[in-house]
C-alpha cells in the first residue's frame, strides 16, 4: 500500500509539474514575439482616440509604458464596442483599452486590471439647453433626441432608463458630440471625463449631472483574457510598477485634469 501511495504521489507531482511547464502560452508568445496586441475602439476621448498619426490618449500612454516595462512593442488592433468582448475572447488581441467600464458582466468573462478614473454617467448637451435637464425624467421625454453609440454601457443606460425619449444610434462614438452641438440631437449619455473633454473643447456644449451623476461611481479598467494566469500576473505586476513610479499619476495629470 505504501508503494502504491508513493507511486500515486509521484504521478500527481509529475502531472502538476508537467502542467506548470506548459503554463503561460500567451505570456510566452508576447515575450517571444516581443509584441503585445492592443485592441481598442479608438473613439473615446480622452482615453483612446485614433488620429491620422496613430492612437493617443490616457490609456495609450499607459499601455505604452507597460509595453516598455515588458520590453515589447505594441501592435494596435481596431475593434468596436459591440465586438470588444467577442474579439478579446477570440484571441484577436492580448489586452483591451480605451475607457472600458469595470462591471460584473465583464469580470464574469475576463480579468481586468485595477480601476482608475472614477466616474458616473452624465449627459452631454447643448449649453443653451443645459438648464432643461435636472433629472433623469427630464431626459426621458418624447421630445428629447438621444444619440447613442452601440455596444457599451452608455447604450445600456439609454435603453434601460430613457425608453420614452427619441433614441437613435450612431456607429462612431467620436462623432456624436458634434451632432449634439450642431442640433442634430439633444443628448449624449457618456462618462464624466468624455463629457468634460468635449464641453471644454466646444463652447456650444455643456456637461450636466457632473456633480450628481446619473449612476453610482464606477471605474475604468483594461481587459485581459483569462487563458493564462502567468500573463495576467505579469500584467498586474507591470501596472503596479507604473503606479509606484507615478507613471499613472502623470497620465492622469496630462489627460484627465
Amino acid at each position: 500500500m505504501r508503494e502504491f501511495f508513493r507511486l500515486f504521489v509521484s504521478l500527481a507531482m509529475a502531472m502538476t509539474l508537467g502542467a506548470a511547464a506548459q503554463a503561460g502560452p500567451r505570456l510566452d508568445r508576447v515575450m517571444d514575439s516581443k509584441t503585445i496586441r492592443v485592441g481598442t475602439p479608438g473613439d473615446y476621448r480622452p482615453f483612446a482616440i485614433k488620429t491620422d498619426k496613430g492612437y493617443e490618449g490616457h490609456d495609450i500612454d499607459v499601455i505604452k509604458a507597460m509595453a516598455n516595462v515588458l520590453g515589447v512593442k505594441i501592435e494596435y488592433v481596431q475593434t468596436s464596442w459591440p465586438n470588444l468582448m467577442k474579439d478579446l475572447q477570440a484571441d484577436k488581441f492580448d489586452v483591451a483599452v480605451g475607457g472600458i467600464t469595470r462591471n460584473i458582466g465583464r469580470i464574469k468573462l475576463v480579468d481586468m486590471l485595477p480601476g482608475y478614473a472614477p466616474f458616473g454617467k452624465v449627459a452631454l448637451v447643448r449649453k443653451d439647453q443645459a438648464s432643461n435637464y435636472k433629472t433623469v425624467d427630464d431626459l426621458n421625454q418624447p421630445s428629447v433626441r438621444v444619440i447613442k453609440n452601440p455596444g457599451g454601457t452608455n447604450e445600456a443606460f439609454v435603453l434601460e432608463n430613457l425608453k420614452q425619449a427619441k433614441v437613435s444610434t450612431h456607429e462612431k462614438n467620436a462623432e456624436i458630440p458634434a451632432l449634439i452641438a450642431e442640433g442634430k440631437g439633444d443628448v449624449m449619455i457618456t462618462e464624466t471625463y468624455e463629457a468634460l473633454h468635449y464641453s471644454k473643447a466646444d463652447p456650444r456644449l455643456a456637461a450636466v449631472f457632473v456633480e450628481n451623476p446619473l449612476t453610482p461611481e464606477n471605474q475604468l479598467g483594461f481587459m485581459l483574457p483569462v487563458d493564462d494566469a502567468d500573463y495576467v500576473r505579469v500584467m498586474k505586476f507591470a501596472w503596479d510598477l507604473l503606479d509606484e513610479r507615478e507613471v499613472l499619476d502623470d497620465a492622469e495629470d496630462r489627460w484627465l485634469e
